[in-house]
Formats: C-alpha cells, structure tokens, sequence
C-alpha cells in the first residue's frame, strides 16, 4: 500500500487513515524514524516492552509503569531540545 503526502512547514506530514489503521498506528502513539538508503522507515517506539523487559522481575508492575513514565519524559525532552 502507498499514498502520495505532502510535507507541511516544519516537517508535518499527514498519513492516510488507511496507512494508519493498515499499520496500525493510533493517536498518541510515538514513532521511531529511520532512514536507510533514502527511504524513511517509521516503526512504533514500545517503551513498555523496552522497560519491562530490562526490569522483569526488579519490581512490580507499577515500579515498572514508573519507570516507562520516565523514560517516556526523558525520551520527549530529549526530542524537543529541553
């Protein structure tokens, strides 16, 4: 499947609502871009799996829910340039 964007100011794009439920992307969901031989690569970005996988069993399931709430802030301020 592919569709023709346009690219906005600052970069925006706008995927097709049949490229967003094909790939199952949704509202709020943080994306990982790539780019490999020109080709942009957009894979969702699962800190859930990534934090309970290194803490899996160091806690409970709320030390671990802390601890992606973390990282996810750590992850935005570090993608706006706080």
């Amino acid at each position: 499947m592919s569709a023709v964007v346009k690219v906005y100011k600052k970069g925006i794009i706008v995927l097709p609502k049949s490229i967003r439920e094909k790939a199952g992307i949704r509202e709020g969901m943080m994306l990982v871009a790539r780019v490999k031989d020109r080709e942009i690569i957009l894979s969702p970005l699962d800190l859930w799996w990534r934090v309970w996988g290194c803490c899996k069993g160091k806690g409970s399931a709320e030390d671990v829910e802390r601890e992606l709430d973390k990282e996810e802030k750590i992850w935005e301020e570090k993608r706006i340039g706080k």
